[in-house]
């Protein structure tokens, strides 16, 4: 299928093309120019943007859940119903995020993610330009259990243990080689082994849930550790005698950071930090959403833990903050309205930052000729209008 899209305004990773349309051939973008300059006949489908945003799909590599499911729900219902709604807010990839619970439930999880992924790959080559496009499945994220009890947040205590090769080896296995990231502490004993191990595969290891001192981090970064889980959140905090793991990854050129952009957990002014500190290249924007997003305030469920969801913050019932309400195309809302990041450099950190961070970078995450045609249209205020999905 050859679709055009015109009357756009085209974020491309260095610059907005005001005036711009856009060329898809097949699953591909073909060209982009001037409005005008291509000709309308040659196209099966046309699109008009009327004005609006067209940009990158957005990619989340750390979500959990949303719509009332949960990737730890091991069910393909579940799945779908969730890639179901990224789609609608902008998210046209994700990583299919676990918690820290059972290994028997863990494997569960990774099972029917690596089901679904294969059942998903039938769809290759092919474009969706529908109203009912599906967001993609990239691969998994394992978000524990190989955390520090001292830094737990909202993942299970009675299920935190250290890290063991053998078993990552075992779940890299059972998902099919679609493991992307496996966050865990580097302060703890068999860490810097498993670091090794999966830096050897290809996988990207984020420090997280973790008391690392500043000098433990600066060791895991050596060992391969090259992005950090939410900044700030989950983490020992920074003080100006000991940085810890915030100061060593705010300061570490090879070290991506996380970032949850809903006000909550983070004040605008530390979500500046971070971006005065990383640049626009090193920041990834995350929803690390839970079932409640898309859903009205209640009582709800991560990780087997009741949550209360109220005036959108996620919490325990001691109050820890357990997950997020958040969607992607709020947060890049949020980059733009509150910390003041130009819109072209937050639509990088929700796409292109991400798609490298996973290495999925030479097809995804960027408008440029010759990558999928993931692609987006939104207006000002970042609702999404359009979604066109390559498979």
């Amino acid at each position: 299928m050859n679709v055009l899209i015109k009357n756009a305004n085209i974020i491309t990773p260095y610059e907005v093309l005001y005036g711009f349309e856009l060329a898809v051939e097949g699953t591909k973008i073909k060209d982009i120019a001037p409005c005008g300059k291509l000709q309308e006949e040659n196209f099966d489908k046309i699109i008009d943007a009327k004005g609006n945003y067209l940009a990158p799909g957005f990619i989340d590599i750390h979500t959990h859940a949303n719509s009332g499911h949960d990737t730890m729900d091991a069910t393909f219902e579940a799945l779908c119903a969730m890639a179901d709604f990224y789609c609608k807010n902008g998210v046209t990839g994700f990583l299919a995020t676990t918690m820290t619970a059972s290994i028997e439930d863990t494997k569960k999880a990774i099972v029917n993610v690596a089901d679904y992924i294969s059942e998903q790959n039938k769809k290759h080559g092919s474009l969706d330009v529908s109203d009912n496009s599906r967001s993609q499945i990239l691969g998994l994220h394992l978000e524990g259990p190989y955390f520090s009890p001292a830094k737990k947040g909202a993942q299970a205590p009675e299920h935190l243990k250290e890290p063991n090769a053998d078993e990552l080896a075992d779940f890299i296995r059972l998902s099919k080689n679609s493991v992307k990231i496996v966050a865990l502490a580097p302060e703890l004993p068999g860490a810097q082994d498993a670091i090794r191990f999966l830096k050897d595969h290809g996988i990207t290891v984020s420090a997280g849930h973790s008391d690392a001192s500043f000098d433990i981090a600066k060791k895991a970064f050596d060992c391969g550790v090259t992005q950090v889980t939410h900044i700030f959140n989950g983490m020992r905090s920074f003080t100006h005698r000991e940085p810890g793991i915030a100061g060593a990854a705010l300061t570490d050129e090879r070290v991506s950071c996380e970032m949850i952009c809903d006000g909550i957990h983070l004040h605008p002014a530390a979500m500046k930090l971070v971006v005065n500190s990383k640049g626009k290249d090193k920041v990834i924007l995350i929803s690390d959403s839970m079932m409640a997003a898309g859903l009205d305030d209640g009582e709800y469920t991560l990780g087997g833990q009741k949550v209360i969801v109220k005036d959108r913050q996620a919490r325990l019932i001691d109050g820890t903050l357990a997950g997020s309400t958040l969607t992607l195309n709020k947060a890049v809302y949020n980059m733009v309205k509150m910390v003041g990041v130009s819109l072209q450099d937050a639509v990088r950190m929700a796409s292109l930052n991400p798609a490298k961070a996973i290495g999925v970078d030479k097809c995804k995450g960027s408008i440029e000729i010759g990558k999928d045609a993931d692609l987006i249209i939104f207006d000002e205020e970042l609702n999404i209008l359009n979604v066109i999905k390559a498979y």
